[in-house]
């Protein structure tokens, strides 16, 4: 199998070393997920166009979060599920909510919707379980948030994609593994 590097400032285009050199003076270092993008200029620039541009949606950073725990949980990125893990707990949930937020066991009734929904729209591939719409809507959201959310899991999936392909390594502290039933081991492994 080809092993796609983490590349340095020194091994991308000049359009990318400047994306770098500013992800390093906003956040302090250029995370792995980022220089990997990074051999597209292109697609580095676009991609955080869109997640600053997605940041101005429907949704606030705690439910962005929890978008992005569970659908990485389903997809399987580890590197999504430990930057993410970190950045929820930016945003103020505790390690028990984050492994609530991936199990699908969150107690808060709208979170829990909204990370159902995601689920349901990744796993059917954009048709979502009817019900879990009509919950959707009932618990307060609207067509533009239900856009968003879309959105969303677009967004986390081609993050989950690079994640995965490239084998990236993890630049952040690992999520803890989720306790599975039996059932649910079965069905994440028929997806692997």
């Amino acid at each position: 199998m080809y092993n796609i590097i983490v590349p340095t400032r020194d091994q991308v285009d000049p359009k990318a070393q400047t994306i770098f050199d500013n992800l390093k003076k906003n956040l302090g270092m250029v995370p792995n997920i980022y220089a990997v993008i990074g051999h597209s200029a292109n697609a580095l620039e676009s991609f955080l166009a869109f997640s600053s541009a997605q940041a101005q949606g429907s949704f606030n950073a705690k439910e962005r979060e929890a978008v992005a725990l569970a659908v990485s949980e389903f997809n399987g990125c580890s590197y999504c599920l430990a930057a993410h893990t970190a950045l929820a707990k930016m945003n103020g949930f505790s390690e028990e909510e984050t492994h609530h937020l991936r199990a699908g066991t969150i107690e808060d009734p709208k979170l829990g919707v909204l990370t159902r929904l995601a689920i349901s729209i990744v796993e059917n591939k954009g048709k979502a379980n009817p019900g879990l719409v009509e919950n959707f809507f009932a618990a307060g959201y609207n067509e533009s948030d239900l856009i968003d959310l879309i959105v969303l899991v677009a967004e986390r999936n081609f993050a989950n994609y690079v994640g995965r392909l490239a084998g990236v390594p993890i630049d952040f502290s690992k999520a803890a593994p989720l306790q599975k039933s039996p059932k649910q081991t079965e069905s994440v492994e028929s997806r692997n």
